[in-house]
């Protein structure tokens, strides 16, 4: 038996009142993650004398009336009742609607409904230094985590700093250094390990060891006067010194070891995926795969505003008048369902259904299935790719998307719906699209195998971007797609569609420069994807 499977066994016999989802940081590698983060807000503070604009910002997060609950029951001196105003006196000039102090350590009376009473009236929680240990064994598992939980869920936020910091992950550091003494947190910030006072203490070591034992975590050691501030799945980084993320090694990645500093974000979700992804060794390359499709055809366009040949095309390809189309639109910023929906009927579809929501559950809907499995052609509008994978990756739809084109049905996309059709994902960056490659968002749909699709190709200079990618993973075929272009994609011919070019990059064999091989390719030429060359040989 592993340690992580004993871990898991241990939480469910010593926390029964608490239910372990699929959220949860000690749930398997393979759980599918909940994309938009956490309930309500965080402020997770490594310890020290902590910044004014801190604080502020942790009330600020709480609304314009705050009900604060002050807990001190980390500290040595919480059982002492002239000690009160020593834990209250920094919140009491601040204009707050109501203060409260709350503790004890009896797990028995932190369940029970007059004890927790004060977290149903609350916003804002503030948990203060000392040992984490004893707020874990005094709350964890109790009617007051389940509060805390519910304050969370109706957008209040929580704080603490140094052991109220360490407390806020599942798997809990509660002491021991350079060998980390491990016991049970709250699950505020999942699929993490938090440390304190990192850099003043020297935690490093510690907090590696843990990660390299928990592989699918994320570790995040907060230095002294610096925080986390969590809010859903972004995480922004606030005050003097800073917040260092780790990842363990895998099979085919060293470990990684980033500091971020004052006003930079970091996005959760991703950071999960990335260490998920590390523990399952899923970005392991295998033999390369070979670009073709059997059944069914691929439209994939480079974005911006499409010539009426190229939807055209799609509209014939699922069936022209009799074609069942269904348009996803969930990866815009600003989705119009009204306007993707013209756009085919132009072209002479007739029934075309719109979907844009980007709540998890929509892809589990029954009239979004229904739609599924009646469609002769599907189109990926534009946004942003990590959208479309957070919705449907390890779903019932993605498996039906695969058979719709298995079936001999037209899948296609335009700018990033158009990225996401090949097997590794460029551009799924959450925070931004100018990376080409980021951990944890990798994997697209794969309907094309083998390949890289990037889109806006020339217009936004992203040559130098495919190049870099192909370096790193020569095995691929890299397709750059110009604006106003597509290609159609039937077996293992693409032909080429618009009023630009497409480049195909070959990395397989590197000329003398360490530089693949380039085709440009106009409208109405060819390329062969098995043998990596134009169909026509001219290259134009």
């Amino acid at each position: 038996m592993t340690w992580r499977t004993l871990h898991v066994l241990l939480v469910a016999i010593l926390l029964p009142a608490f239910t372990i989802d699929a959220n949860d940081s000690v749930a398997a590698p393979t759980t599918r993650l909940r994309a938009s983060g956490i309930d309500g807000s965080l402020v997770i503070c490594g310890g020290g004398d902590l910044p004014k604009k801190i604080i502020e910002s942790f009330l600020k997060m709480a609304g314009e009336e705050i009900h604060l609950v002050v807990i001190p029951t980390a500290g040595a001196r919480a059982d002492d009742a002239n000690a009160e105003a020593e834990y209250l006196d920094r919140w009491k000039q601040r204009g707050l609607a109501s203060l409260r102090l709350l503790h004890t350590r009896d797990r028995n009376q932190a369940n029970q409904p007059e004890f927790v009473a004060p977290i149903k009236q609350a916003n804002a929680v503030w948990f203060g230094g000392g040992q984490q240990s004893r707020i874990a064994d005094a709350y964890v598992g109790t009617t007051m985590e389940t509060e805390l939980q519910a304050l969370l869920k109706r957008g209040g936020v929580v704080g603490g700093t140094s052991a109220g910091a360490a407390v806020m992950s599942r798997l809990m550091i509660a002491g021991g250094n350079p060998e980390a003494r491990l016991g049970t947190g709250f699950d505020f910030l999942p699929g993490t390990v938090i440390d304190q006072h990192f850099l003043k203490r020297n935690r490093f070591p510690r907090l590696a060891g843990v990660i390299d034992s928990h592989n699918s975590l994320v570790g995040m050691g907060i230095d002294e006067e610096t925080a986390l501030m969590v809010s859903g799945r972004q995480i922004r980084v606030m005050g003097n010194s800073t917040v260092t993320v780790y990842l363990a090694e895998s099979d085919n990645r060293p470990a990684r070891r980033e500091e971020f500093s004052e006003g930079q974000v970091l996005d959760l979700t991703a950071l999960r995926r990335a260490a998920l992804a590390r523990a399952q060794n899923e970005t392991k390359q295998t033999a390369p795969a070979t670009p073709s499709i059997g059944q069914g055809a691929l439209v994939i366009a480079g974005g911006s505003t499409l010539p009426n040949e190229i939807i055209s095309r799609f509209v014939a390809l699922a069936g022209g008048r009799k074609a069942n189309i269904v348009v996803i639109a969930s990866a815009k910023n600003h989705p119009d369902s009204s306007n993707e929906a013209a756009r085919f009927r132009r072209a002479g579809a007739i029934r075309v259904n719109v979907f844009d929501e980007r709540d998890s559950q929509m892809a589990e809907a029954p009239q979004f299935l229904s739609s599924l499995r009646a469609a002769t052609g599907l189109w990926f509008a534009g946004g942003r790719q990590y959208r479309l994978i957070d919705l449907f990756e390890s779903t019932e739809a993605a498996d039906l998307f695969h058979k719709l084109l298995k079936g001999g049905g037209v899948i296609g996309g335009s700018s990033a719906g158009a990225s996401v059709l090949a097997d590794y994902l460029v551009r799924g960056n959450p925070l931004t699209s100018d990376t080409v490659m980021v951990e944890g968002y990798e994997n697209g749909f794969g309907f094309l195998p083998g390949t890289a699709i990037d889109q806006h190709f020339t217009s936004r200079q992203r040559l130098p971007d495919m190049k870099q990618l192909m370096r790193h993973r020569p095995d691929l075929l890299g397709i750059g797609i110009d604006e106003s272009t597509a290609i159609v994609v039937q077996g293992h011919t693409a032909e080429v569609v618009g009023r630009n070019r497409v480049h195909f990059l070959n990395a397989q064999n590197f000329n003398t420069e360490q530089q693949p091989q380039i085709y440009k390719l106009r409208s109405g030429k060819r390329f062969d994807l098995q043998q990596r060359l134009p169909a026509n040989r001219d290259g134009g």
